[in-house]
């Protein structure tokens, strides 16, 4: 007979889901009520002006889908590139790649604009795309490359699609709420992200909005949707204005009140605050890997602080520390992705997991393995060197 399942306590540090916040876990547990319960209309209400706020715009059609961030990957693509379109594609990453496949299922070409993993998007090279295709009607890039933990110039990136009459769509997924994200100032028109990284939600909900330019090319667009459970047509007859709505899907009210209660304590941390906790974590852990001999894949400029690439020394047994890691210490950090992977691991300091008691449980637990596969460390030199930080910084 089967028997309730009880899963281990992690730390999780890996590239997401991240450490859910104790506040979160207890709003999951709340009394389900109806989609459709006047009740739960109004909490709709707040998560969208909540949401705003977190990605720092007023945009109307502003919603989290009902299911993961490659949900909202997928509801920008299907709503925005129609049969034909020309569609300029940055890739630096894993994530890139799955933009690419959104357009070509959606009937529509991808102009790819290829950088080397680990480094940034070159705006140059997104401009001569543009201009080498006049016909295009849409630049996709990923703003933070989980698979490698770079960020890129959304402002430029966005200001020229802008400039050639294209519209932007955006990948936030490991963006919101760990570093600058301001969809307003940008001029961003269609972003997307996950509640399970910065956010420390539970997975399961993919936040997006939509600028006033993207909503009008998806109410002009003469065609429906390829998804019908994603066509926003459909949904913002659920989440739209006012209090009586259409009957599209059964939200998952219970995840919608794990995500209210994730965005309640973004705003009473403030955006500054938090963008500002998670570069503080980060330069304690870098110099602590620093002391280690871990080298980051990424130059400094363009680092992620909530997602940390790392080259592990040579020699090591890159499943048999992070197996270590997680049976002996129940920390989780994640593996190298498609080129990197076997290279490097992706250690994760995201939203409720940014923290100092983290970083130096995994400098510890780092120190105490990498020297357990022979390799020779100064024990206690990483531990003491984050320390450092946090003391210059206090």
């Amino acid at each position: 007979m089967a028997k309730s399942f009880h899963p281990p306590v992690r730390t999780l540090m890996g590239p997401g889901p991240s450490d859910v916040n104790p506040r979160i876990l207890e709003a999951v547990s709340r009394p389900t009520i109806g989609h459709l319960d006047p009740a739960f209309v109004g909490l709709m209400d707040e998560i969208k002006a909540l949401l705003q706020f977190a990605f720092q715009t007023k945009n109307a059609l502003t919603l989290p889908v009902s299911a993961p961030g490659s949900a909202g990957m997928e509801t920008c693509f299907v709503n925005l590139v129609n049969p034909g379109d020309t569609v300029i594609v940055a890739q630096n990453g894993v994530f890139g790649g799955r933009m690419k496949e959104n357009v070509e299922r959606c009937g529509a070409t991808a102009v790819m604009v290829q950088d080397e993993w680990g480094t940034a998007v070159d705006p140059q090279k997104v401009a001569d795309a543009l201009k080498a295709n006049p016909d295009a009607r849409v630049l996709a890039f990923v703003h933070a490359e989980t698979s490698t933990g770079a960020r890129s110039d959304a402002a430029t990136l966005c200001k020229l699609a802008s400039e050639h009459d294209c519209l932007s769509i955006v990948d936030a997924v490991t963006s919101l709420g760990g570093i600058e994200l301001d969809v307003h100032g940008w001029g961003a028109d269609a972003v997307y992200s996950g509640t399970q990284k910065c956010l420390s939600c539970i997975p399961g909900l993919s936040p997006v909005t939509f600028s006033d330019r993207a909503a009008a090319a998806i109410e002009n667009r003469g065609r429906r949707a390829q998804s019908w459970f994603l066509d926003l047509e459909l949904v913002m007859a659920y989440w739209g204005e006012g209090a009586q709505r259409a009957y599209h899907h059964t939200a998952p009210v219970n995840d919608l009140y794990a995500l209210h209660e994730a965005l309640v304590i973004l705003e009473e941390e403030g955006l500054q605050s938090a963008w500002d906790r998670h570069q503080r974590n980060h330069d304690a852990l870098a110099a602590g890997l620093e002391a280690l001999g871990i080298e980051f894949v990424v130059d400094r400029e363009y680092r992620l602080p909530q997602l940390n690439c790392v080259r592990f020394p040579d020699g090591i047994d890159d499943g048999a520390v992070r197996k270590t890691l997680l049976n002996d210490f129940q920390l989780e950090i994640g593996a190298g992705l498609g080129p990197l992977a076997g290279q490097v691991w992706r250690i994760g300091l995201m939203g409720f997991a940014s923290n100092q008691k983290n970083v130096l449980l995994c400098l510890g637990a780092l120190d105490a393995v990498l020297r357990q596969q022979g390799l020779a460390v100064d024990s206690g030199a990483a531990v003491a060197a984050a320390q450092a930080v946090y003391a210059a910084q206090s």
